[in-house]
């Protein structure tokens, strides 16, 4: 009986396939929390067999080249490489942008199939570098995929993709059980939204409060496996953006940021990485006020960013209120 597995992390991925749980274990490492989503037609070749798609835009990108070929998986499109298998199974990570490529995935499944998948969900309750490689079947535990949940997996995912966060702030009226942890990253994505006080989403207002403590380094405020945040929303480039725009703007609420911006060229330069590194951060009058909702950033900031299909501008802001559970559509 032949075993494919399909996972979120491609450390979890070269763990899996060395343990030999899987005959092909493929990762999917796509960041769609923070860039402009892809189009239509960019998103439907993402998962198709390989032609033109350019580096990063297939589905088999983030997985050893030499493990396709010994497969014979190379280029093949998602739908036909799952019919090759007599188990596949999809393992996802606890993050909300895990739940993204589900969904995602289930959506193109829906559309090109419009029948039920044959294959389960494992979904991972720790981060995958914190769970050594399972040795029963009840770990993780296993999720069937009905023809009701993938018709409503694929409206979660159209939901993510519209051109504004409300059809998102309307699934708060759908019943979100059916899958582990999608209610929580529904409003986990909510919060990464301005809130109206002060300006901020929920990382960043998370880093302002770590560095507020004192002490405070770069990477002390990323997010990482031993930190006990509830859901990283935004991993290593985002909370390195983020830290950026609070930082190097026209009025900072960070100051003592020594070396950017955020980007590979820093990272290939070692002095200016370590000196990047070794910077102490601290808060401006100004971030103070902001972190205790005295100040709005986004009323002396700009913002121009990304929303799954939503664009944030300061013309163009969508917020939301997590104490009241409203959203708050630009004035």
């Amino acid at each position: 009986m032949t075993r494919l597995i399909v996972t979120t992390d491609s450390s979890i991925a070269g763990a899996l396939q060395q343990a030999g749980l899987a005959d092909l274990v493929i990762a999917i490492e796509r960041r769609l929390v923070w860039e402009p989503l892809p189009s239509n037609a960019e998103l439907d070749a993402f998962f198709a067999p390989r032609t033109t798609q350019r580096r990063g835009l297939h589905w088999l990108d983030d997985t050893p080249p030499w493990r396709l070929e010994d497969s014979g998986a190379e280029d093949r499109g998602l739908i036909e490489l799952f019919a090759e298998y007599d188990s596949v199974e999809f393992w996802r990570g606890p993050e909300p942008n895990a739940q993204l490529i589900l969904l995602w995935l289930l959506d193109h499944w829906h559309r090109k199939c419009n029948a039920n998948p044959d294959f389960v969900v494992r979904a991972l309750f720790l981060g995958a570098r914190d769970v050594d490689p399972p040795r029963g079947e009840l770990y993780p535990p296993v999720v069937g995929i009905t023809p009701r949940q993938l018709k409503s997996a694929s409206r979660v995912w159209r939901a993510y993709c519209a051109p504004n966060p409300q059809s998102w702030r309307g699934l708060f009226k759908t019943d979100l059980h059916w899958l582990p942890q999608l209610g929580p990253h529904v409003r986990a994505l909510l919060a990464e939204l301005p809130r109206p006080a002060s300006g901020l989403g929920a990382t960043e207002a998370r880093i302002l409060r770590l560095i507020s403590r004192g002490g405070a380094q770069p990477f002390d405020v990323f997010p990482g496996h031993q930190k006990s945040y509830e859901l990283h929303v935004c991993g290593y480039w985002e909370a390195g953006a983020l830290l950026d725009g609070l930082a190097r703007c026209e009025r900072p609420a960070v100051s003592g940021l020594d070396e950017g911006p955020f980007s590979l060229e820093m990272h290939n330069d070692s002095t200016r990485f370590d000196r990047y590194k070794r910077s102490r951060l601290s808060l401006t009058e100004f971030g103070k006020a902001v972190l205790g909702g005295d100040e709005n950033f986004r009323r002396y900031n700009r913002i121009d960013r990304w929303w799954g299909g939503t664009h944030l501008t300061n013309e163009r802001l969508w917020r939301w209120d997590p104490e009241t559970r409203e959203l708050i559509a630009p004035v």
